[in-house]
């Protein structure tokens, strides 16, 4: 029985660490053609070894670009993400508490209205989230870039499924302790809510990261541009050769914030993915 186990750890082990090669071997191609000569790129076969261009090539990538340095990309980028899950939690932790803790009339339309709005993602509104931007001024702004992206029916469906397994013992000590509502829900809420809150910020903020198509249309300034859009800019179009040292470099530096963001919280993000009970 131990050999037989031993045999299944070796297996299940392999299976694991094949996987994981299958899944860095880009990564790790892309790190050796950030770091060798544009001649060596497309000229096949690519390295397999990092070259020497490395300093040279991060270099270049960061305070260069296309229209704006990477550095401002990245930073554009990182407001927007932050603020984007920043605001999706703090709108959904809010209004779970209202929907869940109040009694006033029409709550489940009003729960059923922001869950309904799951089917009109941002593709399908983006007409007419644009004009109402432009007509607010939210143009070329991280306002414009945060503000209509926020509202988030799947973390209040989140958070009112998990205020709804929180103890009436609860809600009525704090109402005995003199607590008002307010006071109960930053006192004892979201502490308790804190794996949630880390699990649906890593979630969020590479959500906010990975948007393209709404900074696309509500940015026309190159200084508001994010991350994702310089690296599309970068890329060779009809006979240019590009600068593909460089716009790999850039592919690397743009993943560096979410890997980050998942390594710092990745035990708080796996315990509020699997925690069933607080």
């Amino acid at each position: 029985m131990v050999g037989e186990g031993g045999w299944r750890i070796w297996i299940t082990h392999g299976i694991l660490l094949l996987g994981i090669a299958i899944v860095i071997f880009p990564i790790y191609l892309t790190f050796v053609a950030s770091t060798v000569t544009h001649q060596e790129v497309v000229r096949p076969p690519l390295p397999l070894l990092p070259g020497s261009q490395f300093v040279q090539n991060y270099e270049n990538a960061l305070f260069s670009g296309v229209n704006v340095p990477v550095w401002r990309m990245l930073a554009n980028s990182m407001v927007m993400a932050i603020g984007i899950a920043v605001g999706k939690i703090a709108i959904s932790l809010l209004s779970a508490f209202a929907i869940v803790y109040f009694r006033f009339p029409f709550r489940q339309f009003c729960f059923w209205t922001i869950f309904i709005t799951l089917m009109l993602p941002v593709e399908v509104r983006i007409v007419p989230t644009y004009e109402i931007a432009a007509n607010l001024n939210l143009l070329n702004s991280y306002s414009g870039l945060i503000l209509p992206l926020i509202a988030s029916a799947t973390a209040t469906f989140l958070f009112r499924q998990f205020f709804m397994t929180v103890p009436n013992e609860l809600v009525e000590a704090a109402r005995i302790d003199g607590a008002g509502p307010m006071r109960f829900f930053f006192s004892i809420l979201i502490p308790l809510s804190r794996t949630n809150i880390a699990a649906l910020f890593v979630i969020l903020f590479i959500f906010g990261w990975n948007q393209y198509l709404w900074p696309l249309l509500i940015t026309t300034d190159p200084s508001m541009n994010t991350i994702v859009m310089g690296i599309k800019q970068m890329l060779p179009t009809a006979d240019d050769y590009g600068n593909w040292p460089v716009t790999m470099a850039t592919a690397m530096l743009a993943m560096v914030p979410p890997v980050v963001v998942v390594v710092a919280m990745q035990r708080l993000f796996i315990k509020g993915l699997v925690e069933s009970e607080k």
